[in-house]
């Protein structure tokens, strides 16, 4: 690439646009500002990691260099301190401070562990208190009350070698709580819901980890064995003296409103309010993560099946409550904009849920943060989704 290629060095006047030779970049770095192969495309965004698909890439176009603003850092949360020095905050984060970031990934990450061990405590031994498990999303509460625009980004990040049931209860627990909040549960309720949400699929426990991990279709009896879980969570909840509304919401999460759930194929109202939530949440939370036997779907393409709601299956005001919660276009989404432009949803807009709040990726404000616009039906508006493989090819 000749210097000609090079980005404009009044692409951001505080700062001298570096040259980073392709074969000393080290893989699993993230860069403080975007890096650039010329000056149309982006390689990679500050919280896109450098891979070995983009150093093969670079090096199949025969492209030696890249170029940037910022520096490479050994991790995510390095970007997002070096990018608030002296309180000129440039991360990902803007206009917020970028401590939510770290915050929210420090967060999720030892929810995940606490949950993990949770579940380890059940199994070896036999050990399960309620109230310990109410205080812990009391505090799970708060912090996603004001920090869930975060959450929902970082999330992505998260090490998908973790404990699947960890990973997928956490998940669940974070969006029920959300959906939760927008249908103003009370505080009490709140903690309820979680505390089911977190405990679900507990009764999974019980069963081999090669049966609900397999990538291969289920044999007949593996099948029927998957079917008994809500009922093993319920009898493990019920057993540590639970509330009957937690052990319940465990028991029907699986059960759907036109009746074509299990275990007792309930419909409608006999189902219970907390399990209408968990069945929308894990829903929406299954058809957006990687599974052992599928890979996922992007969060816009989850959240349209599940708006479609075939045979109606799902409670119509949860669903609506999860749009509102995360917009048609979720949080974290990658998107490509009608300017031509990529960015990333990061906030939800109240009164339309089509039109989101994106940040614009390699475009800054004059006051060196990042851009952020609202999306609009007569403005810039959003095209499609885009995967993180797309972003990383260009």
């Amino acid at each position: 690439m000749s210097d000609s290629d090079a980005p404009d060095a009044e692409t951001n006047e505080s700062k001298k646009i570096k040259k980073y030779p392709v074969k000393k970049i080290p893989l699993g770095s993230f860069f403080s500002d975007p890096v650039y192969v010329d000056k149309q495309f982006i390689l990679a965004a500050p919280e896109m990691a450098i891979t070995q698909d983009m150093i093969k890439s670079l090096n199949d176009w025969e492209f030696d260099e890249v170029y940037s603003t910022g520096e490479p850092m050994e991790n995510y949360a390095a970007v997002l301190l070096e990018n608030n020095e002296g309180g000129n905050i440039t991360s990902i984060s803007a206009p917020v401070d970028s401590d939510k970031i770290i915050r929210a990934e420090e967060f999720y990450s030892d929810f995940v562990k606490y949950v993990d061990g949770l579940f380890k405590t059940v199994a070896f031994k036999n050990d399960l208190s309620f109230s310990s498990v109410a205080e812990k999303i009391k505090t799970a509460c708060d912090i996603i009350r004001e920090d869930r625009r975060y959450l929902l980004r970082v999330e992505k990040n998260i090490n998908p070698n973790s404990d699947y049931l960890a990973i997928h209860s956490v998940k669940s627990t974070i969006i029920s709580i959300i959906i939760g909040f927008q249908l103003k549960l009370p505080n009490h309720r709140l903690i309820e819901l979680g505390v089911a949400s977190l405990l679900h699929e507990i009764g999974m426990i019980k069963l081999p980890p090669q049966v609900y991990l397999s990538n291969r279709p289920l044999e007949p009896n593996e099948q029927k064995a998957i079917f008994t879980h809500p009922v093993l969570s319920f009898n493990i909840l019920k057993s540590f003296e639970f509330p009957v509304t937690v052990s319940v919401a465990a028991l029907e999460h699986h059960e759907r409103e036109n009746g074509s759930g299990y275990p007792r194929k309930l419909t409608g109202d006999k189902i219970s309010l907390y399990a209408k939530i968990i069945a929308v949440a894990c829903s929406y939370e299954a058809l957006s993560s990687k599974r052992p036997h599928k890979e996922a779907k992007d969060g816009y393409t989850g959240m349209l099946e599940l708006l479609k709601n075939e045979g109606k299956q799902y409670d119509e005001t949860v669903v609506r409550a999860l749009v509102y919660s995360l917009s048609i276009y979720p949080i974290g989404l990658y998107v490509l904009l009608s300017s031509g432009r990529y960015g990333q949803v990061v906030d939800v807009n109240p009164e339309n849920p089509r039109f989101p709040v994106v940040q614009v990726f390699g475009e800054l404000n004059p006051d060196g943060k990042n851009k952020v616009i609202e999306t609009s039906q007569d403005g810039i508006s959003i095209v499609r989704p885009l995967t993180r493989e797309e972003i990383k090819q260009d």
